[in-house]
């Protein structure tokens, strides 16, 4: 296994270290925020499409570039240092995914061109609890004849505030906590019997609460076969979770940077406290979880690249370590920052937050320690 970037990997991600710097600084997510867009932001995805990083993932038959998940996870890292909203995760990773392994042709022909033109955005409508848990769908689908009638909730949907379509995760067969019974269907954010509420998060990316009453989706918008879409589930979800844990590490990196500049510039009685011993100790067990967290983040993008048998292990691997790694470096650069760390003016608090809703997104350090454990038989 080889952890060295290829030419074009490195191009795509001085491009989008480049883009996020230039684009998408702290600023201008405060801007978005104190503005009370929500995370919103219409001119941040039509430059994302021209730049061609919602077709990352995507074949190239479809519109897309085909690069793979190493060059996904570079955008990601990057994006994370400024903590960015986009709709990359949920659409360019989440969403190409499953149409991609799951959809039929003419499925695949319609939706992904879309896609990674930046024309449709997406958002995977899964948990219907307060926890990450896959499985416990009670949302119900049932045959009508002419496609399928939707009835249930669906809560926390990243990206649904502003996402064009959904892909809701529903119950065919069976009951909550089967895996087989489950099917995924593709919803428009103006179907009929669709309720969207929007919230405000503390991490000021919006999300949104789906309230599902007699909504009909035609056969067409079954995405797979019925009642068998947890065998393409459960592998986009880990894609997500490579891809999330990617965004984690890139806002550690600049969390743990801005703490490092402090403590080699701020002075308390003379000295600079970076002089002191008990800081060096603490900026060492980051700088060291930094490093660990990152060969386990590139080991799991690039066993996708590389078909591993072993990918399920390697997302949960990836994103437990990162959960870890994002809570002790936030709180660290709060802390280590005294005073003005504790202000909205200074930005460790914007990366605190951030990493708190980081670390629950599809599944927390302690559901994927458990995961990981049971994957390896304990």
């Amino acid at each position: 296994m080889s952890f060295v970037l290829s030419e074009d990997q490195q191009m795509l991600r001085d491009t989008a270290e480049a883009f996020a710097r230039d684009e998408l600084a702290v600023s201008h997510l405060r801007g978005l925020r104190d503005s009370g867009a929500n995370g919103v932001d219409p001119e941040t995805r039509q430059k994302l499409a021209e730049l061609g990083f919602f077709g990352v993932l995507i074949p190239e038959e479809y519109g897309g570039v085909g690069m793979g998940m190493v060059a996904m996870g570079q955008i990601m890292e990057m994006q994370g240092r400024t903590i960015a909203t986009t709709p990359l995760l949920q659409t360019a990773v989440l969403g190409a995914s499953l149409i991609t392994m799951a959809g039929s042709e003419a499925q695949k022909s319609e939706w992904l061109p879309k896609v990674a033109s930046g024309e449709v955005t997406l958002a995977l409508a899964l948990d219907e609890g307060t926890h990450h848990a896959p499985l416990n769908i009670s949302t119900q689908a049932e045959s009508d004849g002419q496609g399928y009638t939707l009835n249930g909730a669906k809560r926390f949907v990243t990206d649904g505030q502003h996402a064009d379509m959904f892909l809701i995760v529903a119950r065919t067969f069976g009951e909550a906590g089967q895996s087989h019974g489950l099917s995924l269907f593709l919803v428009p954010r103006d179907a009929g019997g669709l309720s969207i509420q929007t919230l405000n998060t503390v991490d000021s990316h919006g999300a949104a609460h789906l309230s599902l009453e007699d909504v009909h989706v035609p056969e067409i918008h079954l995405i797979g076969a019925a009642d068998a879409a947890w065998e393409t589930l459960e592998p986009a979800l880990d894609r997500g979770r490579m891809a999330l844990a990617a965004e984690m590490l890139g806002s550690s990196q600049a969390a743990f940077e801005m703490t490092l500049e402090y403590l080699q510039t701020r002075k308390q009685f003379g000295q600079l406290i970076g002089s002191f011993q008990s800081m060096q100790h603490r900026a060492a067990k980051m700088f060291t979880d930094l490093e660990m967290t990152r060969s386990c983040v590139t080991a799991a993008l690039s066993g996708v690249d590389e078909n591993r048998n072993d990918l399920a292990e390697l997302a949960s691997l990836a994103k437990a370590r990162a959960s870890e790694l994002v809570h002790l470096v936030s709180n660290e650069t709060v802390q280590m920052h005294g005073g003005i760390g504790m202000t909205d003016d200074h930005d460790s608090g914007l990366y605190m937050k951030r990493a708190r809703v980081q670390e629950a997104l599809l599944g927390g350090a302690s559901y994927h320690r458990d995961r990981y454990a049971r994957l390896n038989g304990f």
